[in-house]
């Protein structure tokens, strides 16, 4: 672990797998102290122990980002555990692909509730507290489907495409006190898939993942923008595979 003058206080959302862990042991190593949230509490408690055993500063709480009161509470447990909070990473997300005509409405409701009210809660609880200490930064975590649009993903790139609606306005909206990041994965190891239960879209996934980056090489865009001096803002980061052409 490095720890540096410019450590940061750092909340991530959806710290149990994927993206969020691997930025969770990224910002660790690099002397941050974090705290981590999502619902699978045994894998947020394994990797706590992880980090700490490895020199790094890290807590965990349960978290429902679809909940605005826990997102709140999880934004105060930061302040209290740390004096302040200075980074929130916005990464939860669900993708349970299937076709519009397929009418899977209670998994369309999901993705509304995750992927955007979970940013936006994340945004309401945060944004107080920034403010009032003199600055801050949200990362939020979007996809190349915040870009395009592709047959079983209406509904997911729609949600996508409010991420980076949402995170454009915020920039604009707090330009000179609050910084704020887009960071786009394309195709990228993780869980997310698991959650298609249409079988024509889960099949049609396995071929769509067969490239994929690996969760460190998102959660090395997430540290480099964190990691820049206040007066830089690094707006949006789209990063793929090199081998393909999604």
């Amino acid at each position: 672990m490095t720890t540096t003058d410019t450590a940061k206080v750092v909340a991530v959302t959806g710290a149990s797998s994927g993206i969020g862990e691997a930025t969770a042991r990224r910002l660790a190593a690099e002397g941050h102290r974090l705290l981590l949230g999502a619902r699978r509490t045994d894998r947020l408690d394994m990797l706590t122990k992880e980090i700490t055993a490895a020199g790094g500063i890290a807590a965990f709480r349960r978290l429902d980002v679809t909940d605005a009161a826990d997102v709140r509470a999880f934004v105060s447990a930061a302040r209290e555990r740390y004096g302040r909070l200075d980074v929130v990473v916005n990464n939860a997300g669900v993708m349970p692909l299937s076709p519009l005509a397929a009418l899977k409405t209670d998994e369309w409701d999901r993705m509304i509730d995750v992927n955007v009210r979970g940013v936006l809660h994340g945004v309401a609880a945060a944004l107080p507290v920034m403010h009032a200490q003199g600055g801050g930064h949200f990362v939020n975590i979007a996809s190349v489907g915040a870009y395009e649009v592709s047959p079983t993903a209406a509904v997911y790139c729609a949600t996508k495409f409010a991420v980076r609606a949402i995170s454009e306005g915020l920039r604009q909206e707090s330009a000179g006190d609050i910084r704020v990041t887009l960071v786009s994965p394309g195709v990228t190891e993780s869980e997310l898939a698991d959650s298609i239960s249409d079988p024509a879209a889960r099949e049609a996934m396995k071929a769509y993942r067969a490239v994929a980056l690996p969760a460190t090489a998102i959660a090395d865009a997430i540290a480099y923008a964190v990691s820049q001096p206040p007066q830089v803002d690094v707006n949006e980061i789209v990063v793929r595979p090199a081998a393909s052409a999604q």
